[in-house]
């Protein structure tokens, strides 16, 4: 299978949808971030110094989605139609597990637009609780299903 976003002479440049269907299309990614019990109980008590940190790492994930175009350099500007991210503390990790469902209507998918929005997320609960703990850990972090498009359904195994 041929890469894409690369020309004949290997030079990358941003793929032409312009003949691409319009469908609509969905895509869900997930990620987490790992830290102490007790960073996790000050996150969910809402007792950290900078405020309501799952709050503002939603916020932060949605503008990630609608900005990801700005971010990610061969990414076209898409009309978002639906953003939602889901953070829930998680004390067998312990930790955030994040969910970003992204929706559009359009010609090519919005898989980067979820990604980044986990991404987004994570960083922003990391910024907002760093001062108590600096080694917190940001994985896991996949596209779990999307669907749309001429390459239809994808869910991961």
């Amino acid at each position: 299978m041929a890469l894409t976003h690369f020309d004949g002479k290997g030079d990358a440049h941003m793929v032409d949808v312009s003949e691409k269907e319009v469908t609509s299309r969905t895509a869900i990614a997930v990620g987490h971030i790992k830290m102490t019990s007790e960073t996790l109980d000050i996150i969910t008590k809402g007792s950290a110094k900078k405020g309501d940190v799952l709050g503002v790492a939603r916020l932060a994930g949605i503008i990630g989605a609608k900005r990801t175009a700005d971010l990610i350099p061969l990414c076209h500007p898409l009309p978002v139609t639906k953003v939602a991210v889901e953070l829930t503390p998680d004390t067998d990790l312990p930790g955030i597990r994040i969910e970003a469902t992204v929706k559009t209507t359009g010609q090519t998918g919005v898989e980067m637009e979820a990604l980044t929005a986990v991404s987004t997320a994570a960083l922003t609960v990391y910024d907002m609780v760093k001062a108590v703990q600096k080694d917190m850990e940001i994985g896991g972090i996949a596209l779990q299903f999307k669907d749309g498009g001429k390459s239809g359904r994808y869910t991961a195994p």
